[in-house]
């Protein structure tokens, strides 16, 4: 195809932009130079946005002892990254809702992202080589490449899927995407994590979170997401178990450094969020 990752993001940009005071937030807490009351007001002024904020923050998923009533005290108890993230989260997934595809359930798809999610910050925090941030907001987003390309190359991606489900030598979706189309997901998401300005942490772990060999600069949270998504990725999810751990990249395993064990208490606590999670984003 004549069409590039980077041309794909740019003919679909007004459809998934970030609204502005999502990105004006970015820049803010980027910059550290930002108080509570300063971001707070910022925020106040999108009342949507707010009244969204306010739901997530008094959610079991943050377990705050006592009720928040104001966006300024919820960036108080929560700080400034997590709030950060919380309306990149809020925003990213409303962004797509313009998106119709008739090849992927959208419901399907936030649910395993919301579980790759929680994962990758579950991993986060039982993993003694990880002191990263923004786990759960790159867990969520890794995939949003693939929305803009079921809605801009449905026959395309049709024609990937079925790469997948070969019976002699099956392909992964991100190996199929680039055969049949030239570029993957992966690539997508990170031209459009580019035109959105989100952190450089973030666009690795969307660019690499099937090749984690190839991060340079974040290389353990990328090994996190990957293993978050290869295990989100697997059916049953919401058990404990897995019997199967071929399908995570072993350098991923060297990466992070974590044991079974490790991963499967990950696992539980993970799941132990993920209804509640998915009533306070998407409610």
């Amino acid at each position: 195809m004549s069409v590039t990752a980077v041309d794909l993001v740019r003919d679909i940009k007004q459809l998934v932009s970030l609204p502005e005071v999502s990105l004006r937030i970015s820049r803010m807490t980027e910059q550290g130079e930002c108080t509570a009351v300063e971001l707070g007001r910022v925020i106040s002024q999108d009342a949507s946005l707010s009244a969204r904020l306010l739901r997530i923050a008094n959610s079991p998923v943050y377990g705050l002892s006592s009720r928040v009533d104001t966006v300024s005290r919820a960036v108080t108890l929560l700080g400034l990254q997590q709030i950060r993230d919380l309306v990149i989260a809020t925003t990213a997934t409303r962004a797509f809702e313009g998106i119709p595809t008739d090849l992927v359930s959208v419901e399907d798809f936030w649910h395993h992202s919301l579980y790759c999610g929680l994962l990758a910050q579950e991993l986060g925090e039982v993993s003694s080589a990880s002191r990263s941030e923004s786990l759960f907001l790159a867990g969520l987003l890794h995939d949003i490449g693939q929305l803009v390309m079921f809605y801009k190359l449905p026959q395309h991606m049709h024609s990937a899927l079925i790469r997948t489900l070969q019976v002699e030598d099956p392909l992964p979706m991100y190996r199929a995407e680039r055969e049949v189309i030239g570029f993957d997901h992966a690539q997508v998401g990170e031209a459009l994590a580019e035109l959105w300005h989100l952190p450089s942490n973030l666009r690795e772990c969307i660019a690499y979170h099937h090749e984690p060999g190839r991060a340079e600069l974040f290389p353990v949270q990328v090994a996190l997401v990957h293993m978050a998504n290869m295990i989100a990725s697997q059916p049953y999810i919401e058990e404990s178990e897995l019997d199967d751990w071929s399908h995570i990249d072993p350098r991923a395993w060297e990466i992070a450094g974590l044991s079974r064990e490790q991963v499967l208490r990950a696992i539980e606590g993970a799941c132990q969020q993920l209804q509640e999670a998915r009533r306070a984003y998407f409610s």
